[in-house]
């Protein structure tokens, strides 16, 4: 395990305002080892150009900090409205700026919950669209040595990633692979270690984050933990993360709120075909688990507006208890 070098997502440090230099200053003195940005501020006066990028990756260098780079979008449509994305023109500009900065690959999200609306449109006819937008990517991709992550957000499910790799006729370590949200496949009715099993040889960049299930009287709630504190077992999944050739960052995510999964819905379940009743028993046992920590006092959910009086605290913390995890598999 001692290969893996353990980061902050931008996105967990949205409230302190800080801009990417002031970030990367932030997770050094912090005991991190890098920084994924999900979302840049940039400082006064500065825009996202040759220079910027130039500048940025220079600071990470100086302080011997990884980098990681988001801005690539999959689904060539706007999930609400309908309208087309040029997800090409995207997806080369976030592959060309990690080009800039030594990167080779860029985090890719599109949206997220749309099953959880009636009218959003299927998941079959997503994926078809796509897989077609993004055969046409593989050469631009290909040439600037870029790989698209797809993070398992709230799009699609483990499963549906890789039947969208095979319409694409990729093969691990070619131009897609896999952002793993480790919290996410919770709210996606996946428990975390089985998905990350099953797309293990995919998983390119990582989102490290715990979390907890609660079982309600309108169905299972989805939240952020701190690292350490909740129900995702992240030792387990770093364990097998370690096994990946080259090594991966491990890029810690944390934020506030939660998510409803209308699980008692006959109809909300059929918008997940691939969930057997083994993994449907394990996350019902993780959600009583939940609940038993929550009545402990031992975990807690944040909600979003209250993220920015914990958020600081909480990363450092899960920082800690990331390495506590690598120093453990090392001994």
């Amino acid at each position: 395990m001692g290969r893996l070098k353990i980061g902050v997502d931008s996105y967990s440090l949205r409230p302190l305002g800080l801009d990417a230099f002031r970030l990367l200053d932030w997770v050094k003195e912090s005991g991190g080892a890098g920084a994924q940005f999900s979302e840049v501020n940039l400082p006064t006066g500065r825009r996202l150009d040759k220079a910027f990028l130039r500048d940025l990756s220079q600071r990470a260098r100086d302080l011997g900090l990884y980098l990681e780079w988001g801005g690539g979008q999959h689904i060539p449509f706007n999930p609400e409205t309908g309208r087309p994305v040029d997800t090409f023109k995207v997806n080369r500009r976030a592959a060309e700026q990690a080009r800039a900065l030594g990167i080779s690959a860029v985090r890719s999200c599109s949206g997220g919950l749309m099953r959880w609306t009636d009218d959003a449109r299927p998941t079959g006819i997503l994926l078809r669209a796509m897989a077609e937008s993004l055969r046409a990517q593989k050469a631009m991709l290909g040439d600037l040595g870029v790989t698209l992550a797809i993070e398992t957000h709230f799009e699609f499910t483990t499963f549906e990633l890789l039947r969208l790799f095979a319409a694409c006729g990729v093969r691990p370590g070619e131009y897609l692979g896999i952002c793993l949200d480790t919290m996410n496949l919770l709210t996606m009715l996946e428990d975390p270690v089985m998905a990350t099993r099953r797309v293990l040889p995919w998983v390119v960049m990582t989102h490290i984050k715990d979390g907890g299930l609660l079982l309600t009287e309108n169905g299972l709630v989805s939240f952020p933990a701190e690292a350490g504190k909740g129900i995702v077992d992240l030792e387990g999944i770093v364990r097998l993360l370690s096994s990946s050739d080259p090594p991966l960052r491990l890029s810690l995510e944390d934020h506030g709120g939660q998510f409803l999964i209308p699980v008692f819905s006959p109809s909300f379940l059929l918008k997940f075909p691939d969930l057997s009743a083994a993994e449907f028993s394990r996350l019902i046992a993780l959600a009583l688990e939940g609940g038993r920590l929550v009545e402990r006092g031992e975990m807690t959910i944040v909600e979003r507006n209250r993220w920015p009086e914990v958020c600081e605290e909480r990363v450092k913390n899960g920082l800690r208890c990331l390495h506590g995890i690598i120093n453990r598999g090392e001994s």
